[in-house]
């Protein structure tokens, strides 16, 4: 395939997937962090990898990018951001432990979960989840291809049903909800 097809048919195959968002379980989404804003919650957001990126990203749109502009007042921590906590916890009790370790005696049933995944399969995710669901937690859950066990686990699924191995497409439409949903408040603070 020569470049300019892969391109179009990259584009093609990320229109298809948009086409088909969910968008009532994007406005599920918007209930749970208002809920968390309201009961004085802290929103967690978890992420390997590229989901990680996107884990710092959302941090930052939804806690600095609308504080800054008066809009909310969201608490938005991304446990993927310290590496020293993270390096830690991995070389002294294994990697499945990193998120679950700054999690454990700190998370409450007015907190949310966002949990980033792909494959939905990923230890470290699973097992925060699982211990968070056990405080009473609300968890919503970004997955792709079959949704694996974050989406059985979840309470809101935002699922981006791309071909197993399209970890760009899926990874690209967890940003896009992240946007839509920034976007969304930035609207509101434009209509006052």
């Amino acid at each position: 395939m020569n470049k300019e097809n892969f391109i179009l048919s990259y584009i093609d195959r990320l229109k298809n997937l948009l086409d088909k968002v969910d968008t009532e379980s994007i406005s599920k989404i918007i209930d749970l962090l208002e809920e968390t804003q309201q009961k004085g919650g802290v929103i967690y957001v978890i992420g390997n990898g590229g989901s990680s990126a996107t884990a710092s990203h959302m941090a930052n749109d939804l806690n600095v990018g609308l504080k800054r502009r008066g809009i909310r007042k969201f608490n938005v921590v991304s446990l993927a951001d310290n590496s020293p906590v993270i390096t830690a916890i991995s070389n002294d009790i294994g990697y499945e432990n990193i998120f679950y370790m700054q999690l454990e005696d700190v998370v409450n049933s007015k907190d949310l979960i966002i949990a980033i995944s792909c494959s939905g399969n990923s230890p470290n995710i699973t097992k925060a989840v699982k211990y968070a669901k056990e405080k009473d937690v609300k968890i919503v859950g970004c997955t792709g291809f079959d949704g694996g066990e974050l989406k059985q686990l979840s309470d809101v699924v935002f699922h981006v049903n791309a071909p197993k191995g399209e970890y760009g497409l899926v990874e690209d439409m967890h940003m896009i909800l992240d946007h839509i949903i920034y976007s969304y408040y930035i609207s509101l603070g434009n209509d006052e």
